[in-house]
């Protein structure tokens, strides 16, 4: 059965939805699966160019982890009412590896009244991609957490909650 892909594109250090996707990726392995990490700090790719981008290694590395996984999280900042720049790059970039894909989301924002800002990204990739969106997704402010970036208790049971139906989700 394929594995989980937790995404964390956010490029600012000291970022909450990174926060967020670490706490779900330990949260997966509590339920016994085993998942794939990638980080866009980590494994940067180029701006998309409609050209010679594509053939940057780490667009075929993230390629291959997305067709690869099943469910895929992503963990995305919110930025001007919307999920941040680096997402959409990734997903033009990556583009094919998306279809049929069963994707989630987890974000962070400045402010309550971006909760639904992913769901331009979310209706992109039902319809280019014919991914499967998960219905429960993961919103967070800096509110929501404790000492050194950890998702206080709420948050915490909400991610959680989101790896099992993700999960289950895959299964069924």
């Amino acid at each position: 059965m394929p594995h989980p892909l937790v995404i964390s594109t956010s490029l600012r250090e000291g970022s909450l939805s990174r926060a967020m996707a670490q706490r779900l990726v330990l949260d997966y392995a509590t339920l016994g699966a085993k998942p794939a990490e990638a980080d866009l700090r980590t494994l940067p790719l180029p701006l998309c160019d409609g050209g010679d981008a594509y053939s940057n290694p780490n667009v075929g590395t993230f390629a291959k982890l997305i067709e690869a996984a099943s469910p895929i999280i992503v963990a995305t900042p919110v930025y001007n009412y919307d999920v941040n720049a680096a997402l959409k790059n990734l997903i033009e970039l990556t583009g094919s590896a998306w279809e049929g894909k069963i994707v989630g989301f987890i974000c962070a924002a400045g402010g309550a009244a971006s909760y639904m800002s992913v769901m331009a990204m979310a209706n992109s990739l039902m319809l280019d991609f014919r991914c499967l969106i998960i219905p429960r997704f993961v919103y967070g402010m800096s509110g929501d957490f404790g000492a050194n970036l950890q998702p206080g208790d709420e948050l915490a049971v909400r991610i959680h909650q989101l790896a099992e139906e993700s999960l289950k989700i895959r299964r069924d």
